[in-house]
């Protein structure tokens, strides 16, 4: 059973777990479950993905109950007037904030503008070693992308040396192999924590948030970070 966030006549939100597809798909032809399915089974009515997300990450994913406001929410995406907010914890120590301004390539070869903003909330370092390091160190970020681009995140934070922990691949393989062995870690440490918008058809202000994926709490409990005091 799908976590239901939000509900309304013609919107409705899921805290979508990690591993899920949002629909079916060229490249993983194999899979069964899928979000729209799943909660169109559920409710017993037709959803609309309204946006995507990877079916590594976890947390809010925004469907319409129609048509027209899937049109109507999608032209809110494209003009960027919805906030979306994640959660993720990265390798290394970040540096305090910044705006990531750095175009990214589509599946067309198309280069595509692309902006990332992020703070880091919190870093953390323990006593595991790596490489010629005593120790490991990272960081948990809260990221506000600007631009809606595949795997976005992912590559921006690879972009400036701070990988996603658990991505592949835009991640890095000695860190993923490193928390598969020590900690049988294999989820990626990205969260879609939430969304803010106007409500197309009531002109109000919504909010919708999730709750971290139990693999986000451990990973946080493993590198002694206190997620509760950002998240409440």
């Amino acid at each position: 059973m799908l976590e239901i966030l939000y509900r309304d006549q013609r919107l409705i939100a899921i805290n979508k777990p990690a591993g899920l597809l949002v629909h079916r798909s060229y490249y993983a032809r194999d899979v069964k479950q899928f979000a729209v399915q799943e909660l169109r089974n559920q409710i017993g009515q037709h959803v609309y993905p309204i946006h995507r997300l990877d079916r590594k990450t976890s947390g809010v994913l925004l469907f319409a109950l129609d048509t027209e406001m899937l049109t109507e929410m999608n032209t809110l995406f494209n003009t960027r007037e919805v906030e979306k907010e994640y959660f993720a914890i990265v390798r290394g120590y970040t540096i305090d904030r910044e705006l990531i301004d750095y175009p990214l390539t589509n599946d067309n070869g198309v280069l595509q503008e692309a902006q990332t903003y992020y703070e880091t909330l919190y870093r953390a370092e323990i006593d595991l070693p790596f490489g010629q390091h005593p120790t490991s160190r990272y960081s948990l970020v809260k990221a506000l992308p600007q631009t809606g681009r595949m795997h976005q995140l992912r590559k921006h934070f690879r972009h400036i040396y701070h990988p996603i922990i658990g991505s592949r691949p835009h991640g890095c393989n000695k860190q993923n192999k490193l928390w598969a062995e020590q900690f049988d870690l294999h989820q990626m440490m990205l969260w879609a924590r939430g969304l803010r918008f106007t409500h197309p058809e009531t002109k109000q202000s919504v909010s919708i948030s999730s709750s971290p994926s139990d693999e986000f709490q451990r990973v946080c409990k493993i590198l002694n970070i206190p997620l509760a005091n950002f998240i409440s």
